[in-house]
C-alpha cells in the first residue's frame, strides 16, 4: 500500500527535528561528562552550562593560582552563578577569592550561602573548618570535619592527616569523643589512619582509651599498632599503661596468658606471637583444658619459636611450665631464654624430655635494673633425628620469685 505523500513529509520533519535535538545535546552531554577530566574542553562545548563554569572556575582558583588566572576564575564563578544560581562551586570560588583579598566579612556570607545550597562542597566545609579553628570554636571545627568526611569521597584524603595531627591537643580529642561515639561512616577509616601513624602515638593511644570509656569498640588491629607503635617510640611506660587498659588483670611481675587461651588475630609485642619461618613452625591451638603451643623444627634447623616481650621490675623471676611429646638427647633439647637485647642473656631454662617429672621444668633468672625490658623466648636448638624438633608447651609462667 502506497502512503500518503502528507505522511512522508511528517516523518521527513520529525526526523529533521530529531537531528537538530541530537546536534545540541550531544556537545552538552558530553561536556558535562568530561567536566571533571577536562573541565576547559567541556566548558568550550558547553559554555552556557553554569555547572561547567563552576567547575572550571573552581579548577583555576586552586592553592597555586596566578592573580591573573585566580581573576579569571572569578569571572567564570560570577558567570555560573548567572548561568545557574545553585552552582556551589561557583559561590565557594567567589568566597575563596574573597578571602585572599582579605575582605573576611565577603567570604563569611559566600561561604555561608555555599553551605546553604549544599553540604557536599569539601571546599565549603574546610573553609568552615579553618574559620571555626581561626575563632577557637573546637565543636564547631569538629562539626564540619564530620560533615566533609560523611559528604565527600575526596575528603578522608585530605582532612584524616589534619585531624590526626589535632588530636595531640586534648582539648580536641575531648571533642571528637562525642562525634565518633555516633560511629559515623568515616569513623573505622579514621581510627585506622590514626592506629598505623608512627607520630605521637600517646595521643592515639589517649584517644583510644576515652572511645573505649565511651563504649565505642577499637579493633584488635588498631589497639595492637598503638601498642607497637608506642614501644618502637621508646615510650615503654606509655605503651604498657594502654596495654593495661585493653588487657585487664595484666602485671609487669609475670608474663601473660599461662594456658595460651587469649586467641588473638593481630596480638602485641607484649602478648604471645608465634614464629614461622624456614624449617620452623609454630601455632597457638586449643586443647583440653586451655590451649597448647604446638611447634616442630626440621633436622638441623633452630631458632626462636614464640616470643612474648616483658616489662619487669628488676629482681628474681622463676619460669614454670608443662611439656608434652618432646622427646631429644640433651644438646637439642628447646630452651626458653630472657634476653635484654641480643647480645645479652639474662639466663636460660632447659625444657627436659617430657616423659620425666610429668614434663614439668622450672628455673631461676635474676633481672637487673639495668634492663628495664626484656625479650622471652622459646628456642629451638637443632636436631640431628631424620623427623627433627617436635612437642608442646601446656602452659607456661614467669612470675616473681617467692
Amino acid at each position: 500500500m502506497t502512503r500518503p505523500k502528507s505522511e512522508w513529509v511528517i516523518r521527513g520533519l520529525l526526523a529533521l527535528f530529531l537531528v537538530g535535538v541530537g546536534i545540541l545535546t550531544v556537545p552538552r552531554t558530553l561536556a558535562f561528562a568530561m567536566r571533571s577530566g577536562n573541565p576547559a574542553l567541556a566548558h568550550r562545548l558547553a559554555p552556557g552550562d553554569g555547572r561547567i563554569t563552576a567547575v572550571l572556575s573552581s579548577v583555576m582558583a586552586g592553592p597555586g593560582a596566578t592573580s591573573k588566572e585566580r581573576a579569571e576564575a572569578g569571572r567564570l564563578a560570577q558567570r555560573a552563578v548567572r548561568q545557574d544560581p545553585t552552582a556551589v562551586l561557583a559561590v565557594s570560588t567567589l568566597g575563596l577569592n574573597a578571602q585572599v583579598r582579605g575582605d573576611n566579612a565577603g567570604a563569611t556570607r559566600l561561604f555561608g550561602y555555599a553551605e546553604i545550597l549544599s553540604r557536599r562542597d569539601l571546599q565549603s566545609q574546610i573553609w568552615a573548618i579553618e574559620n571555626s579553628v581561626a575563632l577557637g570554636n573546637v565543636a564547631q571545627a569538629i562539626r564540619h570535619y564530620d560533615i566533609a568526611l560523611r559528604t565527600s569521597r575526596d575528603a578522608p584524603d585530605l582532612l584524616f592527616p589534619v585531624l590526626a595531627n589535632a588530636i595531640d591537643d586534648a582539648a580536641i580529642r575531648r571533642a571528637l569523643v562525642p562525634t565518633l561515639a555516633q560511629r559515623p561512616v568515616w569513623m573505622d577509616g579514621f581510627i585506622a589512619f590514626v592506629a598505623g601513624r608512627r607520630e605521637n602515638p600517646a595521643a592515639a593511644a589517649s584517644l583510644f582509651h576515652a572511645l573505649s570509656q565511651a563504649r565505642v569498640t577499637i579493633s584488635q588491629t588498631a589497639q595492637t599498632g598503638v601498642v607497637n607503635n608506642l614501644v618502637t617510640n621508646g615510650d615503654i611506660d606509655d605503651a604498657w599503661r594502654y596495654y593495661a587498659t585493653i588487657r585487664p588483670g595484666v602485671t609487669r611481675q609475670r608474663s601473660r596468658d599461662p594456658d595460651f587461651t587469649a586467641n588473638l588475630e593481630t596480638p602485641s609485642l607484649f602478648d604471645w606471637s608465634v614464629v614461622n619461618d624456614t624449617g620452623i613452625s609454630s601455632s597457638i591451638q586449643r586443647g583440653e583444658q586451655g590451649g597448647v603451643v604446638e611447634f616442630s623444627a626440621a633436622s638441623g634447623v633452630g631458632g626462636p619459636l614464640l616470643r612474648q616481650m616483658q616489662f619487669l621490675p628488676p629482681g628474681r623471676y622463676r619460669i614454670v611450665g608443662q611439656s608434652s611429646n618432646i622427646d631429644q638427647p640433651d644438646d637439642a633439647l628447646p630452651y626458653w631464654s630472657l634476653r635484654c637485647d641480643q647480645e645479652r642473656e639474662l639466663g636460660r631454662v632447659v625444657i627436659p624430655v617430657s616423659r620425666t617429672r610429668g614434663g614439668r621444668f622450672a628455673g631461676d633468672i635474676d633481672v637487673p635494673a639495668d634492663c628495664p625490658i626484656q625479650y622471652l623466648t622459646l628456642q629451638a636448638r637443632p636436631s640431628d633425628r631424620p623427623a627433627g624438633l617436635a612437642g608442646q608447651i601446656d602452659n607456661f609462667r614467669l612470675e616473681a620469685a617467692r
